[in-house]
């Protein structure tokens, strides 16, 4: 690490417990006046390198608002010099001065601590080399679309692993150069631009996932708008109503009626030809959206129609890779999750500890979020041991995964615990994150 800014932070300071408790529940606010206080690096120069206004600084400083962006998180990690794994990102470039070797991790066996290994020094798209483009051919055919149809299918597999702060500039440039193939490419015929359309459609819903994933909500609304519209270009039923499922579920924080209308649509664009998985993920979506508007009765309705679609699937029927990963464990934690936003810890427990115990570690940033839920769920029964070792379990998989979402849901499990500290299994985890 030769540069170091002039906003980086002395190691003892980031060694203390303070800062360390601010770190890792995202209140820079705390972080900046501890900065100040103990180092003497002014509120101007802080505004400076982490390019937030001064005045916004100091409002933050005051305890007048909190940063969310993922983007943002990033930026103040780099210029503080704050290790990755302290805020909940990956290891960020500058923490080693020698990258690994280049390697394809893009295959179904890849695992996320190797991943994030190779991409430390040199970058997530330097150390994939999938992610090098070959320059189109004169003429796209069938076979070039089917090419980077395969392409985007390994490359969806990053997000089994790595959060949306990894993945988005990969997606989105994926979006990017199928953009520029569409505009500029000259076709084999009709067919074969409607089916890069789709593609599109489908690479843009992939690039919203994970900007909402990291924390950038109007990038995400911006891309799945961009999905539907090519989806509808392309005549592409399926992904026409997986935009609009991924519209309701981005939509739920802020205008839970929109979110519902939007989840309603998805599942008016099942047939019989769609396919058993997407029709189970509309139906998830729909259950999904009417639990958090608190509609139990459209919530297991939509839960029951899941189940059917599943049940009732057609053996050796094709299924798009975006869906594949519906699956009975898959449905059952999400039952887990909306019987918990509905406060029915009876039904909710049971079902999420099945569907979680069969459920890989490995996809750290999804078992972090569903045990957040079953942490949840544990609190409404009134077990607050339970609570707190799921919280605990929640907490080691959370750590150094770069997304905003299980630090969003574990905070507040977090201060639900608080009034129960006096039990040694809640002390031991809230004095994980204490000063």
């Amino acid at each position: 690490m030769s540069f170091q800014p002039p906003t980086a932070l002395p190691r003892d300071l980031l060694d203390d417990d303070a800062m360390q408790r601010a770190l890792f529940t995202h209140d820079f606010g705390t972080v900046f006046r501890l900065a100040r206080e103990r180092a003497r690096i002014s509120y101007s120069r802080i505004a400076v390198e982490c390019a937030i206004k001064p005045e916004r600084v100091g409002a933050l400083a005051r305890g007048q608002g909190r940063i969310s962006s993922f983007g943002k998180i990033v930026q103040i990690a780099d210029a503080l010099r704050v290790p990755g794994h302290m805020v909940g990102l990956a290891p960020r470039p500058w923490e080693a001065d020698v990258a690994p070797a280049p390697q394809d991790w893009t295959g179904p066996t890849m695992h996320r601590r190797t991943v994030l290994q190779v991409a430390t020094a040199s970058g997530l798209a330097a150390a994939l080399p999938a992610l090098h483009h070959a320059a189109p051919p004169a003429r796209i055919t069938d076979s070039y679309v089917d090419r980077l149809r395969e392409r985007t299918a390994r490359l969806r597999r990053l997000d089994d692993i790595l959060g949306g702060g990894d993945t988005y500039r990969v997606f989105l440039g994926e979006v990017q150069r199928t953009k520029a193939v569409l505009q500029r490419g000259s076709f084999a015929g009709e067919d074969v631009r409607r089916r890069l359309t789709a593609l599109l459609a489908e690479q843009a819903q992939q690039a919203g996932w994970a900007a909402f994933d990291g924390g950038r909500k109007k990038e995400a609304a911006s891309l799945y708008e961009e999905s539907r519209a090519y989806a509808q270009e392309a005549g592409d039923a399926d992904l026409f109503g997986n935009s609009l499922a991924f519209l309701a579920y981005g939509a739920l924080a802020h205008d839970r009626r929109t979110a519902v209308t939007f989840a309603h649509d998805s599942c008016a664009t099942i047939t019989d030809r769609t396919p058993a998985t997407v029709r189970a993920l509309f139906y998830e979506r729909l259950a999904w959206a009417c639990a958090v508007d608190g509609k139990a009765s459209g919530t297991e309705a939509a839960l029951d129609s899941a189940r059917e679609a599943l049940e009732m699937a057609r053996g050796g029927e094709p299924q798009p890779d975006w869906s594949v990963w519906v699956d009975q464990t898959e449905l059952g934690i999400m039952t887990g999750r909306c019987w918990t936003e509905l406060a029915r810890p009876l039904r909710a427990v049971p079902t999420l500890t099945d569907g979680l115990s069969r459920y890989p570690d490995e996809y750290a940033r999804d078992k972090a979020l569903y045990l957040s839920w079953l942490a949840e769920a544990f609190l409404t029964a009134g077990e607050v041991e339970q609570a707190a070792v799921t919280t605990d379990r929640a907490l080691d998989l959370a750590t150094g995964v770069a997304s905003v979402r299980p630090m969003q849901r574990l905070v507040p499990v977090l201060e639900s615990l608080r009034p129960h500290g006096q039990l040694p299994v809640v002390r031991a985890v809230l004095e994980r994150v204490a000063p």
